[in-house]
């Protein structure tokens, strides 16, 4: 991979996503990608309504000025940024940006710099921070974020226990890999608890039924038809990240592909943690992300293959029986509340 791009490319699956309902895109951050807030400023120009999530490191630039660059790209696009905020998850490829720091130093210095860009964004007068790897004297950025609430949403990523922690401090959202229900209620209550979201970061094979997702997903396997997975072991044994070698490790070890029914790990001793997949049809899969939404998952950051038909599955096929769904509780809620009224009565 160069890290080159077809700008054209881009923003074709930024508007198809605005046609489909899609409410935000991620733009993720690592050495085989262009400068996600770059392509986000070129990108919100030629869209209107699409949300840009711009993931960020806090061993590659300074708070202060990550602040000041964030909040000029507000003004140029206007309220369409929020921020995923990420530790690194292979050593050895935060060693080219000159980053030594081990997994615990990285989540410490994570959140410092988050501190720092709230207290700027709070904008309670000269930002004063004396941290053991920030610190701040006197700091003014002149620029506003351009929001009714004056900074970004903060989403971070993780599986660990600091990155739970962090969320709860400094963020409004987890990002973490799927599991079964009851694993994931165990991992995200302290979470929600303390009144913030909690997401999944995964891929999603939807179609009309069951058994065509289900297809989908094999043919996908053929496409590695006699290829080893010799680079997720590699990967396995570089990471520090405990969200991917959890996903890995799982994968390699269980026979079954199916940790829940529509819960699919099976391309990820080829493709990556990331690759762990909703499958199945429309009506099945709003089922299942429903019931996640009953213990508190609210957001969901889903990657496909490819990505452009796979927008179009799940906003032209998903997310409509998803609406009816939400509807249909809300007018059962109603109807609930006038029945014991009328009891009472």
């Amino acid at each position: 991979m160069t890290g080159l791009i077809r700008f054209d490319d881009q923003l074709n699956l930024c508007l198809r996503a605005e046609e489909n309902g899609i409410d935000s895109m991620l733009m993720a951050i690592g050495f085989t990608r262009p400068d996600p807030l770059l392509l986000t400023v070129a990108l919100g120009q030629e869209t209107k309504k699409l949300k840009f999530m711009v993931a960020v490191r806090s061993g590659l630039i300074s708070p202060a000025y990550y602040v000041q660059q964030l909040n000029t790209a507000s003004a140029i696009i206007g309220d369409r940024i929020h921020i995923n905020v990420v530790s690194g998850h292979t050593p050895s490829e935060l060693k080219y940006y000159g980053d030594f720091l081990d997994h615990d130093e990285r989540y410490a210095r994570t959140g410092e710099f988050i501190q720092v860009c709230r207290l700027f964004w709070g904008n309670n007068g000269p930002v004063n921070f004396n941290g053991n790897f920030y610190q701040v004297e006197n700091g003014t950025i002149k620029t506003p974020f351009n929001s009714p609430y004056g900074r970004p949403e903060i989403y971070i990523g993780g599986n660990s226990a600091q990155s739970a922690n962090q969320v709860i401090e400094h963020g409004d959202c987890l990002w973490r890999f799927p599991d079964a229900p009851d694993v994931i209620q165990e991992k995200t209550k302290s979470v929600i608890a303390a009144g913030k979201q909690a997401g999944f970061l995964a891929s999603i094979i939807a179609r009309p039924t069951q058994s065509e997702a289900e297809d989908a997903a094999l043919q996908l396997l053929n496409n590695f038809s006699g290829k080893n997975t010799s680079a997720q072991e590699d990967f396995y044994k570089n990471s520090d990240s405990v969200g991917f070698k959890t996903i890995l490790e799982t994968a390699f070890a269980n026979q079954s592909s199916w940790i829940t029914p529509y819960l699919w790990n099976g391309a990820v001793p080829y493709l990556g943690a990331p690759s762990i997949a909703f499958v199945g049809s429309y009506e099945n899969i709003a089922k299942a992300l429903m019931n996640y939404k009953k213990i508190g998952v609210t957001q969901y950051l889903f990657m496909g293959w490819p990505d452009e038909e796979e927008i179009v599955h799940f906003g032209q096929g998903v997310l409509p029986i998803i609406r009816k769904m939400e509807q249909d509780i809300i007018v059962g809620s109603k109807n609930k509340i006038t029945e014991i009224l009328t009891g009472n009565g």
